[in-house]
């Protein structure tokens, strides 16, 4: 009988990477080339895998439980260390750091009321992602993991000779299907990866860390600085540094992007620019949902935040930390306020003014529909329940 493993939201977690976890478990965010989600499946082996999320996230990802289960928690990125030790926990047995709950083996109601046997520490400091920052941040070192993990024992497609490599070859991995002419390939400071059917067109310049998932473009000139991810789907071009983009989004023309995440169904609009750094060199705030607040970060350096199904006009200038919310539409002259909550549509001269349901649907269903997905009835049940949500409005 297959193992049964359910990859639990850390609710308080949860709360923080919010608006990007608003239409997913925490486990669906991508950081180096692949989810925390597949990061675990491919290191704790196959095994019934579910979700232990919020209410209204369980018709589109169920859970399954049994008596006996392995739970693993959604924000602690694995490595293989790591996954040893979760593998060999015993019934009644937790991994934690801190107060920070990995894994437990046992059934639902010891988990429910943190019943442990006994208590284990990992033999290493995993890397947790609690906050949205943490994802750009993070996401050289990840990306290394994975392109090792990924490229361990396979051999690369052949690179075209009319690519010019600086560094490493064997830092290039180029998955079956995809397409690199004439590009600029830098592996000095981190690996390169080309996804299954993926294109780098002519003339763009990447340095790695870089990983362009299936079927994702970069288009011709593109300026790309490491540590960036571009999820399956994803159409980009002008220049980008440190984002991750984790699917089905499109940054397709000039303008640029930094230390920034971008959820799936976004668009930049041709010459939107996020900046990333304050006039002043002071330590930025974003906007935490759990605190209702703009809460210090430590950082320097922090772009945009973007929620699924989002969008920018053309043109549109973006303050350095700017967080916008699920469905919203930026357009006009000047810069928003930096935080934009969720289902809204205006600019910073004619104000913002709510988006109705019906309408956000139709847009996602237009959006969708090129590239042939369709908006299900389990999806408008989530954007539903995001819209009812009293603190998409603060």
């Amino acid at each position: 009988m297959k193992r049964n493993i359910i990859i639990f939201d850390d609710t308080e977690v949860r709360r923080n990477l919010l608006p990007l976890s608003y239409t997913r478990p925490v486990a669906l965010l991508r950081v180096g080339i692949t989810t925390i989600d597949e990061k675990w499946r491919s290191l704790l082996g196959d095994a019934t895998y579910s979700y232990l999320t919020v209410p209204y996230l369980k018709a589109k990802f169920p859970l399954v439980a049994q008596p006996h289960n392995l739970m693993v928690a959604g924000h602690v990125v694995p490595t293989p260390s790591l996954a040893r030790q979760v593998n060999e926990l015993q019934q009644g047995e937790a991994l934690m750091v801190g107060n920070t709950l990995i894994a437990f083996c046992g059934s639902a109601a010891d988990f429910d009321n943190r019943h442990f046997s006994r208590i284990v520490a990992p033999a290493e400091k995993p890397m947790l992602i609690e906050q949205p920052y943490q994802i750009f941040q993070n996401n050289a070192q990840a990306l290394i993991a994975d392109f090792d993990r990924l490229a361990a024992g396979r051999t690369s497609q052949p690179l075209s000779s009319t690519n010019v490599v600086i560094g490493d070859r064997a830092r290039i991995f180029i998955e079956e299907g995809a397409v690199v002419e004439g590009a600029f390939l830098n592996t000095h400071a981190g690996p390169i990866y080309i996804g299954r059917e993926a294109e780098v067109m002519e003339g763009a310049c990447i340095r790695g860390g870089f990983a362009a998932c299936h079927h994702a473009k970069v288009k011709m000139g593109a300026k790309i600085y490491g540590a960036t991810t571009l999820g399956p789907y994803c159409k980009v071009g002008g220049e980008v540094s440190n984002a991750v983009i984790i699917g089905y989004s499109n940054k397709g023309h000039d303008g640029y992007l930094g230390n920034a995440v971008i959820g799936e169904w976004c668009n930049l609009g041709g010459g939107t620019t996020a900046s990333n750094l304050k006039n002043d060199y002071s330590e930025i705030k974003l906007w935490n949902y759990a605190a209702q607040r703009f809460v210090r970060t430590g950082l320097q350096f922090c772009g945009l935040i973007m929620g699924d199904h989002s969008k920018t006009g053309v043109n549109c200038m973006i303050n350095t930390a700017t967080v916008l919310g699920v469905g919203v539409n930026v357009h006009g002259a000047g810069f928003p306020r930096n935080f934009v909550a969720s289902f809204q549509e205006g600019s910073s001269n004619a104000g913002f003014k709510n988006v109705p349901l019906d309408v956000f649907f139709a847009i996602a269903e237009r959006v969708m529909a090129r590239r042939g997905i369709t908006l299900t009835d389990a999806d408008r049940a989530i954007f539903t329940a995001i819209y009812n949500l009293s603190d998409r409005y603060k």
